[in-house]
């Protein structure tokens, strides 16, 4: 199939196969058709691809928490916890700004250009992470590592939002976003491995741990060469022909549903070359202001949740149970698992049940654990173990109730709006909830106070509890619909 593929891109039809008007406007039926396939190879194969991208930042957040210890132990760099926090802060906001510059591109250019110019950024950024040698430089190439992993997630979920048939979007979102703990489960055992003394100096060791995500981004870098260009994108953009070829090719490799009618709607558009940004923030923030309040409180409120614990998951282990720097490792694994079953096992109730009714069940149900949990642990009722079971517990819920926010900002907008709504809303959220959330719970961390940590944690459940409300009352059911009802292009028209 990649040959065939391949061939789509690079040699479309001599004559258009679309119905054209005036030469600018068209009538297509290729959203239809694309939402009523079955599952195949090739949605397999472009969610292997494309999805990677989690596993990576999971690699890459797990990684920075589990090596927390031997930064901090580390002869030449001897971080403190501020050091570690603010190091964490600038991975955040190197994503922030990645995300917001990648997004803006992915909308303009394309998103399969965008594969390889964020995939390189972050390759070369966390190989130069290993060669760090002080606080700054360790801060910098953090930076640019998470403005490669912040332009991924823009160009990512936009395609798979707009390659994905519409009855498995909401499930297969979810999973790929909770492919994020199999990167922090790599990253884990990589930590064990790699900061245990008797194989190698853990000074060298954390060194390597970094190399790790270089070597399977470079693995990524080859699969996908042959993933095409989303046709949704290139058949608003002008190259309808070529949007109809790879189509043409998918149905080849891929079942019709059989429910799919017999005569599939069709939507007339007017193609593009680009959307202006002052109709991008019309768009986002007058035409769909109450959707954007949606995915902005959303975003915030997890973002918060699971930066400023999870980065600073380590030190909670070393400061206040006293477990080794190169046992952290050994406690991440159960915790990833958790992560990863929640989106595994709820995922197809917000395709089913529907995705306010499970936004507000997974947001509340986290609220709620993270205050009772926090209170035991302020109390000193928990050990190590059972400090872990209970965070297994909370991100079972919070994992799914992360993800659903990634689904909410990348399917409830335009499709010409789609990848830098991603990016602003992700880079919003984060910079309310993720940039200053790692920060604040070092500095809490280090005041050597139980009750001050718990203050922090009952700030994040307010947080979630807030966002469920809003998520049950405001969110858009978007389940099982396609992209194009959920919200209508731009460039759609009615002209003849």
């Amino acid at each position: 199939m990649a040959d065939s593929v391949s061939a789509a891109i690079n040699e479309p039809p001599q004559a258009p196969v679309l119905a054209t008007a005036d030469g600018r406007v068209i009538d297509t039926d290729i959203p239809a058709r694309l939402d009523g396939l079955l599952w195949s190879g090739f949605h397999t194969r472009v969610v292997g691809a494309l999805g990677i991208t989690w596993i990576l930042d999971g690699l890459e957040v797990t990684l920075a928490g589990a090596l927390a210890g031997a930064l901090k132990d580390s002869p030449s760099l001897r971080f403190s916890n501020l050091d570690i926090g603010l190091a964490n802060s600038a991975y955040l906001a190197g994503a922030v700004i990645g995300a917001i510059g990648f997004g803006w591109l992915t909308d303009r250019i394309g998103r399969k250009k965008l594969f390889f110019i964020t995939l390189a950024l972050y390759l070369a950024a966390t190989a130069a992470t290993a060669t760090s040698w002080d606080v700054a430089s360790y801060a910098l190439f953090r930076f640019l590592t998470g403005a490669g992993i912040g332009g991924e997630y823009t160009a990512i979920n936009s395609t798979i939002q707009e390659l994905v048939p519409a009855r498995y979007r909401g499930w297969t979102d979810l999973v790929i976003n909770g492919s994020f703990w199999i990167g922090a489960a790599i990253g884990a055992v990589c930590a064990i491995v790699l900061l245990d003394p008797v194989v190698i100096d853990p000074d060298y060791g954390w060194r390597l741990a970094y190399l790790t995500g270089a070597i399977i981004g470079l693995v990524v870098f080859a699969m996908r060469w042959w993933i095409p260009e989303s046709p949704r994108w290139l058949m608003i953009h002008g190259q309808p022909e070529r949007a109809e070829a790879i189509v043409a090719d998918i149905e080849r490799h891929a079942r019709r549903a059989p429910d799919r009618p017999r005569v599939l709607p069709t939507i007339r558009l007017r193609m593009r070359t680009h959307t202006p940004i002052l109709e991008v923030a019309r768009t986002l923030f007058s035409t769909y202001r109450q959707r954007s309040l949606v995915g902005l409180v959303l975003m915030a409120a997890q973002a918060f949740f699971y930066n400023a614990i999870f980065f600073t998951y380590a030190l909670i282990l070393t400061d206040f149970f006293g477990i080794s720097s190169n046992h952290v490792g050994w406690y991440i694994l159960p915790f990833a698992a958790g992560n990863f079953l929640g989106p595994l096992l709820l995922g197809r109730l917000f395709d089913t049940l529907g995705r306010r009714t499970m936004i507000g069940f997974t947001y509340g149900v986290s609220a709620i654990l993270l205050a009772m949990s926090g209170y035991l642990f302020s109390i000193g009722a928990l050990s190590a173990q059972s400090q872990t079971i209970a965070w297994m517990v909370i991100f079972f819920f919070a994992s799914p109730a992360a993800s659903a926010a990634y689904l909410t900002v990348s399917e409830t907008f335009p499709l010409e709006v789609r990848a830098l709504a991603i990016a602003i809303f992700y880079a919003i959220g984060t910079g309310i909830g993720g940039v200053a959330g790692p920060a604040l719970f070092g500095a809490l961390i280090d005041t050597g106070s139980r009750a001050s940590v718990f203050a922090g944690y009952l700030f994040g459940s307010v947080l979630m509890m807030g966002a469920a409300v809003i998520g049950w009352r405001y969110a858009i059911a978007a389940e099982r619909r396609s992209l194009e009802q959920v919200a209508r292009p731009l460039a759609a028209t009615e002209d003849t």
